[in-house]
């Protein structure tokens, strides 16, 4: 089985880090854990030492703070696995994540995979709202909307060092997966709750308007002109309001 190459970027997640190293150790794949502590200032190595010699542990500190896109980026670059999985610190896998999409990787000869995701509460309990994924998903269908959610994501590991993450005054991740998808296009999707997602204020989709203000963004570094970025802007929106409904 190919090894996996797990990036978790580290940044005040003191209360929830373990929640999703552990989520990572039982998944039954060969793999690597990269914590990446993004200068925090909480005690995210005393955190990784609580785990003693695990020998698929690793922990790396940023020599100043870089952001979670750049803390990815860099952790790929670090990466031995054939394929990279991104984990933020807040959310967590069900058992066999990884290894469905090793499997649906195998099958469908697609260099990405995500997964659906089940929003759970800054606390951690279920909403009941769960975020289905297309089995496939095409560059068009990710135009419309972005039903990939990065802690979703298994990706070929020579793709991700392709496509770094860039532009984090938007949504970085989201144009990387359209760049891997003009390029490749089609990624695989599991409409499973494997991913468990915390709604939090923290992230870059806490505020709506402040979101909503980076997607257009992103249609502008793609290069599009102003007509074809409103008219993806405007369907995102729609999607958006589903979605979340």
């Amino acid at each position: 089985m190919k090894k996996v190459s797990v990036i978790i970027p580290a940044y005040r997640c003191s209360s929830t880090l373990r929640k999703a190293i552990d989520s990572a150790l039982i998944q039954e794949v060969p793999l690597e854990i990269l914590v990446l502590d993004d200068c925090s200032g909480e005690d995210i190595e005393g955190i990784v030492k609580e785990y003693g010699e695990e020998p698929r542990l690793r922990y790396l500190k940023n020599e100043k703070n870089l952001g979670a896109a750049a803390s990815r980026n860099r952790g790929v670059q670090l990466a031995s696995g054939d394929y990279v999985a991104f984990l933020d610190a807040d959310d967590w896998w069900e058992p066999e994540k990884l290894e469905k999409q090793l499997k649906l990787l195998e099958e469908t000869k697609d260099v990405l995979a995500c997964t659906g995701r089940r929003l759970c509460s800054p606390e951690g309990e279920e909403l009941g709202k769960y975020i289905p994924v297309k089995k496939r998903i095409t560059y068009q269908d990710l135009l419309r909307h972005n039903s990939i959610n990065c802690s979703s994501v298994l990706l070929r590991r020579d793709v991700a060092r392709k496509y770094p993450m860039e532009h984090e005054d938007s949504h970085e991740d989201y144009i990387t997966w359209l760049k891997i998808l003009q390029e490749y296009k089609t990624a695989s999707g599991i409409d499973e709750p494997l991913l468990n997602y915390r709604l939090t204020s923290k992230g870059k989709s806490g505020n709506k308007l402040k979101s909503a203000g980076m997607t257009f963004k992103v249609y502008r570094y793609m290069g599009f002109g102003m007509g074809r970025s409103l008219c993806c802007f405007i369907s995102y929106a729609l999607n958006g309001i589903w979605k979340y409904r």
